[in-house]
């Protein structure tokens, strides 16, 4: 099935290219200036993955992520920032916003068709298909969906591959290398740092329910997920 790419970009000419590349690619663009054109697209038809200019006029793109992240269906949208600020605090905004990865311009169409289809690859693949429970949180795999007790928990296609992930393969510590190579792909270029911040947002997710406790800090080795405290 074609694959439905919203791009968020003010600047005309970058949309165009961007557009261009995709259709040439397979995959069907949809354009929208400014963060009201890009919710009136997305009421109208969910894409599969959004493209998303930082420095957009009215609502930027991070608030416009914040924003998205925060209820359905957006919640659970895969989505690449595009932004000239490639400093760190930069991206590490951009990934606690709930932003997916990022593009830093200029960049070339060959980088941004290989991150896209990255992505896509990670939020639709086979990881998370399967059931599994601990201590009350339980993951319903082919619904993609988490459960606290009877609760639903709102979570972002990221954090729900690391808490699957972690589920999975609880009482052992791994790395930030080998939560990067396990849950984002060995072929994906993503920096450490990125791993702590999904980390975070992972736990802040589980809070409410007092379960972040479960996803723990083992000092100088990694990260653990654990029943036991």
């Amino acid at each position: 099935m074609q694959k439905r790419i919203l791009i968020v970009e003010d600047e005309a000419s970058i949309r165009d290219m961007v557009a261009f590349a995709l259709r040439k690619a397979g995959m069907e663009a949809i354009p929208a200036a400014d963060a009201r054109a890009a919710q009136l697209a997305i009421a109208e038809q969910v894409p599969d993955l959004i493209l998303l200019d930082w420095m957009l006029p009215g609502t930027s793109g991070l608030e416009l992520a914040r924003r998205l992240r925060k209820e359905d269906p957006g919640r659970e949208i895969p989505i690449i920032m595009l932004t000239a600020r490639g400093e760190e605090m930069d991206r590490v905004n951009g990934l606690e916003a709930g932003v997916d990865d990022y593009v830093v311009k200029p960049f070339s169409t060959r980088e941004l068709l290989a991150r896209i289809k990255a992505v896509l690859r990670r939020s639709k693949g086979d990881d998370g298909s399967g059931n599994v429970e601990i201590n009350g949180l339980r993951i319903d795999g082919p619904a993609h969906r988490v459960f606290a007790g009877t609760d639903a928990v709102p979570i972002g296609p990221t954090e729900y591959r690391l808490l699957y992930f972690f589920m999975t393969h609880p009482e052992r510590v791994y790395t930030r290398a080998q939560l990067l190579d396990h849950v984002w792909g060995g072929s994906v270029y993503v920096e450490e740092r990125t791993v702590d911040v999904h980390i975070r947002r992972l736990r802040k997710t589980l809070e409410p329910w007092q379960l972040d406790r479960m996803v723990q800090t083992v000092r100088g080795s990694g990260y653990r997920f654990s029943a036991s405290p």
